[in-house]
């Protein structure tokens, strides 16, 4: 076991490109991340990521895996999640997943509960797959433009396992 064991975020890890953000797994902050109990982290060099690399979840009752990077002001921003089940997956069903976001340390949450998370296939597919999940443009007269965004799913207490997280993109709109 890591004498830490949480995961602290690798900014090298995140690929940025024409205003476009992709969140490799080491650069996640993740709960209970650096104990391999818990989790298989990749541990990849950067950017030599292969596609199918992920961080894969072992077992957890608390999960919290998070990101951040500062944003352009005047700028509206789509945050996804590339995730998939392994096939002995557990523990997802009824779980209460969210994709909650904020800008600044002081932001209020914009928050979306991930219903996919309930039958999600073992092929890696982009997260939300209904609506969109949108950060509204932020003025440039705002002091902290870092955005905040991470899943969750720490309310049932249930342990649960199986879940691979490919990346996180933070895409540009228009």
């Amino acid at each position: 076991m890591a004498s830490k064991s949480h995961q602290d975020a690798d900014p090298n890890a995140i690929i940025a490109n024409e205003g476009d953000f992709i969140f490799k797994p080491k650069a996640f902050n993740i709960v209970w991340g650096n104990d391999s109990r818990y989790w298989r982290i990749p541990r990849s060099p950067i950017p030599e990521y292969d596609e199918q690399e992920a961080a894969e979840l072992i077992q957890v009752s608390w999960l919290e895996v998070t990101g951040s990077v500062k944003l352009e002001p005047s700028t509206r921003y789509e945050i996804s999640f590339k995730l998939s089940f392994r096939r002995d997956s557990f523990g997802w069903s009824g779980a209460p997943i969210f994709l909650m976001a904020k800008v600044g340390k002081k932001g209020k949450y914009k928050w979306k509960r991930l219903k996919e998370l309930d039958n999600l296939p073992k092929d890696p597919i982009m997260v939300p797959t209904d609506d969109s999940f949108t950060i509204e443009p932020i003025l440039s007269n705002v002091p902290d433009k870092r955005l905040y965004f991470g899943l969750y799913e720490v309310w049932s207490g249930k342990w649960k396992g199986g879940l691979k997280v490919h990346e996180a993109i933070v895409r540009k709109l228009g």
